[in-house]
């Protein structure tokens, strides 16, 4: 594991962001546009310019190609993140996940693993899981 200095807090968020989107081998048109969404409407990101977002996903990409890449990406994500800043990670990789129209068990094994190194409180997990199916559903699902 070679070393690395820390992510920001925006930097912690889009790595998370892209460990759900890339889990099934590769990020869609889908998944890119929700990202570049939040990062341009969230008030976490608001001085989070869209070159820092290219900037932060292909430092994330190439994070997730070293070897234990997942495992360091998750230790750093943690120590980047406050316990608030940690259910906004996991609410912004369930919005990645329910954007995409068909969420295969890489993807979802991979919020699983985000939802464990996050450390959150399961009752929270599943609010933050269902507010983002909600959001996402589309009127053909909703009969």
């Amino acid at each position: 594991m070679s070393a690395r200095p820390p992510l920001s807090a925006p930097e912690a968020l889009v790595c998370t962001m892209v460990l759900v989107a890339a889990a099934d081998g590769g990020m869609s048109d889908r998944e890119i546009g929700v990202m570049a969404g939040v990062v341009q409407t969230l008030p976490v990101f608001r001085d989070f310019t869209a070159d820092q977002l290219d900037t932060a996903t292909d430092q994330a990409v190439r994070l997730l190609r070293e070897e234990d890449g997942l495992q360091h990406a998750g230790q750093l994500i943690r120590a980047a993140l406050s316990p608030r800043l940690r259910e906004t990670a996991y609410a912004l990789a369930c919005e990645v996940v329910a954007a995409d129209l068909v969420q295969h068990g890489p993807t979802l094994d991979m919020l699983e693993f985000v939802r464990a190194e996050l450390s959150l409180d399961p009752l929270i997990s599943a609010a933050i899981e269902r507010g983002a199916r909600a959001r996402h559903t589309r009127p053909e699902q909703g009969k």
